[in-house]
């Protein structure tokens, strides 16, 4: 247990308690030096407590921590930092009006002087030696608000950096990243590891698993069911561990018949594209495929009247309609579910009844009068119908899980009657076990006559769950393939034209 065999940290027998639950089963182990040590896991499988409790935010009832051999109570944020740990969450902690620097160096800025004047051109020079460390270009004057989400991100992990950091935790890093973004991630991850930091790496992305961790760690209902060497397992191995199920489940697609053309867009251009014709059927999943600025989430922006057309026509059911606002969209029962469900699809302060009727509220009523009995009725409909997983229907929103979250924004745009559905990435963030809940709810949905469009830039699930397929490039559409005929290599191609 000292460090002279590599260990940095070893968590032993931690176990962690809350009213009714057990979040964490006497769950053990250990991180090497500069090793990345993925944690794999459904939502409540246990990884987020087992991260708080490792960043001082949660206080375990059991068990031992260990940091290069010597043992830590780690009762405060405060105490995980002076032990080496650093935590990066997927919600960023960034100070968005504040300067890079000022964020590398906050609660800690160099002084200098026996006044102890701050010393902004030694943080500054600081900043610039830790963004060379990590092999970036970002300006360390520049406003972080001004900045994309990947390179808060580096500002982040320079941070951590500033501080001397041991061991660097990353929470679902990926979630807001492009496939580019991704890969330059994964070269600082890289670099970080050769100069000894370890890495504890949380996904859901099973490939990005595969691509970057040397051991994975696997959690279910609150113990450690598995530990691999990355190179020694594969996919249907870790899946079984997380869900109890085969990888063949993963993607439950029947064969339906496909009906009738419900939309046409002829020639439709707006911002972020030109020149877009495609159909879409009764009973279909059509699949838009495209790298970062390829246009797909303008695209469906505009069919839900949230882009501004220039020029080209919708026909929706052989009917010429002007989407020119999502209201409109919604009367010709249209829905989007969109990309971010958190910002643009939830109000997350509200409960799970008030989310599901929104869209449709003067369904339920005259002015400002709403019956109250019938909105609890159609909210507990939805919950039963679509399996939504919440104590009750007044449970606000912004404690369900993800897949329950995506659930209530799909449910939403049923109970306003919605016939197209429109999802963008409908499983980013999400585990593995309500991925599967959503591919079978997407199958239920056209069975029963309702057509979707799907973003999706994970491969093997748009290979197998969509019908067709088209393919994004700068604007453009550059293919289209059925489901028997495309390959990851064609999309792919076609995508890079």
């Amino acid at each position: 247990m000292s460090d002279n065999n590599g260990i940095i940290l070893k968590m032993e027998n931690i176990t962690k308690t809350f009213p009714g639950v057990v979040a964490l089963d006497d769950v053990s182990m250990d991180l090497y030096k500069g090793e990345v040590l993925g944690i794999l896991g459904e939502n409540g499988a246990g990884k987020s407590t087992l991260i708080k409790i490792l960043a001082g935010n949660y206080i375990k009832d059991s068990g031992s921590i260990f940091v290069d051999g010597k043992k830590f109570e780690i009762s405060s944020p405060s105490e995980a930092m002076a032990s080496g740990i650093r935590v990066i969450y997927q919600e960023l902690n960034t100070l968005i009006n504040l300067t890079v620097t000022e964020n590398i160096f906050v609660g800690e800025q160099l002084v200098k002087g026996p006044f102890k004047i701050v010393d902004w051109k030694a943080m500054n020079k600081r900043a610039v030696e830790i963004l060379n460390e990590l092999n970036v270009d970002i300006d360390p004057n520049a406003i972080i608000g001004n900045l994309s989400v990947s390179e808060k991100q580096v500002v982040e992990i320079a941070k951590a950096i500033s501080k001397e950091a041991k061991i660097l935790v990353m929470d679902e890093p990926t979630a807001a990243l492009s496939e580019e973004e991704t890969q330059s991630l994964f070269k600082i991850i890289n670099t970080l590891k050769s100069k000894g930091v370890s890495i504890i790496y949380i996904s859901h992305r099973l490939k990005e698993i595969f691509e970057i961790t040397d051991r994975v760690v696997v959690l279910r209902d609150g113990k450690k069911v598995g530990l691999r060497k990355t190179t020694e397992t594969d996919a249907s191995e870790l899946v079984n561990l997380m869900v109890g199920r085969d990888i063949r489940e993963m993607y439950p697609k029947r064969e339906l018949v496909i009906g009738k053309v419900v939309m046409e867009v002829k020639n439709l251009t707006a911002e972020g594209f030109s020149g877009i014709s495609l159909t879409l059927k009764k009973g279909e999943i059509l699949g838009i495929f495209g790298l970062l600025g390829s246009g797909r989430t303008s695209l469906v922006k505009a069919l839900f009247g949230a882009n501004k057309i220039k020029s080209g026509e919708i026909l929706v059911n052989n009917k010429k309609v002007e989407i020119k606002s999502p209201g409109i969209a919604r009367d010709e029962k249209i829905g989007l579910v969109p990309l971010d469900r958190k910002v643009e699809g939830l109000a997350l302060s509200m409960g799970v009844k008030e989310n599901i009727t929104l869209a449709n509220i003067e369904g339920l009523g005259n002015g400002f009068l709403i019956k109250k009995q019938l909105e609890n009725k159609k909210a507990q409909n939805w919950v039963n119908e679509m399996g939504i997983k919440t104590p009750s229907i007044n449970q606000e929103v912004n404690s369900l899980s993800g897949g329950n979250q995506q659930k209530v924004v799909i449910a939403k745009w049923l109970e306003s009657g919605s016939e197209i559905i429109i999802l963008n990435e409908p499983t980013r963030g999400i585990d593995v076990g309500s991925k599967i809940e959503i591919y079978k709810l997407m199958q239920n949905l056209c069975e029963k006559g309702s057509s979707i469009i799907m973003i999706s830039s994970e491969l093997p699930e748009i290979l197998s769950i969509a019908d067709r397929i088209l393919v994004m490039s700068k604007g453009k559409l550059t293919a289209q393939y059925l489901r028997t005929e495309a390959t990851e290599e064609k999309l792919l191609q076609s995508a890079c034209i």
